[in-house]
């Protein structure tokens, strides 16, 4: 069985942020992609954009069409507006997910790629998955740790069999894999659906059968499945012959697959109502304590991913992480916003001021909250005011919030409207739990 999502990486949302390791991976992507028209395009990367889709794989088959978790509201609950079904709008849930009870929430780990890129070993994989778990991040849900590209030789071996290098991977993808189940974690993998991957090392175009059994038989547990070098062939072709292979293993593998094209529009709204339970949305691996930002850039990236419902995949040297990136990739009720439930994916409510950069993002949790964030992409610092009629509550609603970056309930008794003045490029992450509302979780 599989499940399936879908979405697209966003430069544009982030270009105004200063958020430029973000914007120059985005530019390396367009290098490594081994296009026709890629050399054309490589430094227009302010509408060029990757697409990810992920596939959850066991055995079964599909069950069919899930219902929207806010389509089931005949209304909405006491407080709320009606207005607040089109809002947080799930009409497109079910679409893509398979109800297999996989990925209930958003999948949290490492991957390779955004420091290390080709730099990577046996040796820092190991060390990787030791730092998970001393460190705490393990304990909070970053299981999974994703070797990106470059694990594998130049070349096939004679039967034709993909081979881990033997000068950086001389033990073997299965040694390692034992080590990291070892520490409680979970392995990936990364493999192109084309001739070659975007660091032209071999792709599984053609060779899906027997490198999905490959994958299963060294303990693999998730894939990577990229889109460079694709011989221009419809990808509607390439990718399930890999997600039928995989499940053919038997093995219970998580399927993420990547994918590029062009466009303009903000497509976290296009998308935002695809993604749910078994399903999510994907905007790309974390840059948290990359470089690149300042604190409250960092803060604000890792708070909009987790409201937006992404895969939280930390993208830094988690061995020597400061104080400050720990402390944001470590924030427990911010993470309880992403891995909730309800599993509503947040979207943009509300915007303002110049170039729309005062934004009010919003959505549903379970116990009948609301996650609220206010985001400052201006050049100064500003306040932001979200009235409730935006974010789907009645105007005479009593509402208690709490800040999720300070720890503290910052209002007991909130109606109509809550401002706050908000730090240039940082973001505010908030509680909303009315007052008419058990408040069942924290």
């Amino acid at each position: 069985m599989i499940m399936f999502r879908a979405f697209k990486f966003l430069p544009l949302l982030l270009s105004d942020l200063g958020f430029t390791r973000l914007k120059q991976k985005v530019k390396e992507k367009h290098i490594e992609m081994g296009m026709e028209n890629m050399k054309e395009k490589k430094s227009v990367y302010s509408v060029y954009i990757v697409m990810v889709l992920t596939l959850w794989l066991i055995d079964g088959g599909i069950e069919g069409r899930q219902v929207g978790v806010l389509e089931k509201l005949e209304k909405p609950s006491s407080g709320f507006s009606k207005s607040y079904n089109s809002i947080y709008d799930t009409s497109k849930y079910g679409i893509f997910q398979l109800n297999n009870g996989l990925a209930l929430t958003p999948q949290m780990g490492w991957n390779s790629w955004n420091f290390f890129a080709c730099s990577i070993s046996e040796d820092l994989i190991k060390e990787t998955a030791d730092a998970l778990v001393s460190s705490g991040l393990a304990d909070l849900g970053y299981v999974y740790v994703n070797i990106d590209d470059c694990w594998s030789a130049a070349t096939r071996n004679l039967k034709g069999q993909l081979v881990p290098d033997p000068k950086t991977f001389p033990s073997g993808i299965k040694a390692l894999s034992d080590y990291v189940h070892g520490k409680g974690l979970k392995l990936g993998i990364y493999g192109d659906a084309g001739a070659f991957t975007c660091k032209v090392r071999p792709g599984s175009l053609f060779h899906e059968t027997g490198d999905a059994q490959l994958f299963a038989d060294w303990g693999v547990d998730y894939l990577k499945y990229d889109n460079c070098f694709n011989l221009g062939i419809d990808p509607k072709k390439r990718y399930p012959p890999m997600r039928d292979a995989l499940n053919a293993t038997g093995r219970t593998i998580f399927y993420s697959i990547c994918e590029c094209m062009t466009t303009i529009a903000d497509i976290n709204d296009k998308w935002a109502s695809h993604a749910g339970p078994g399903g999510w949305n994907d905007p790309d691996m974390l840059e948290v304590g990359n470089g690149g930002m300042t604190y409250q850039e960092y803060r604000a990236h890792f708070s909009i991913w987790a409201l937006m419902k992404a895969p939280l995949l930390i993208g830094c040297d988690v061995r020597n992480m400061t104080a400050e990136t720990l402390e944001i990739l470590s924030n427990k009720e911010v993470i309880s916003v992403n891995q909730d439930s309800l599993g509503v994916q947040g979207r943009k409510v509300y915007v303002s001021g110049e170039a729309n950069c005062l934004q009010v993002w919003a959505g549903p949790l379970s116990g009948n909250r609301l996650v609220v964030a206010f985001w400052n992409r201006c050049s100064e610092a500003a306040t932001i005011t979200a009235r409730w009629d935006v974010l789907g509550l009645e105007s005479s609603t009593h509402v208690s919030i709490r800040d999720l970056w300070q720890h503290k309930e910052v209002k007991e008794n909130a109606v109509a409207s809550f401002g706050a003045k908000v730090d240039s490029h940082d973001c505010h992450v908030y509680i909303f739990t009315p007052k008419t509302v058990a408040h069942s979780e924290s």
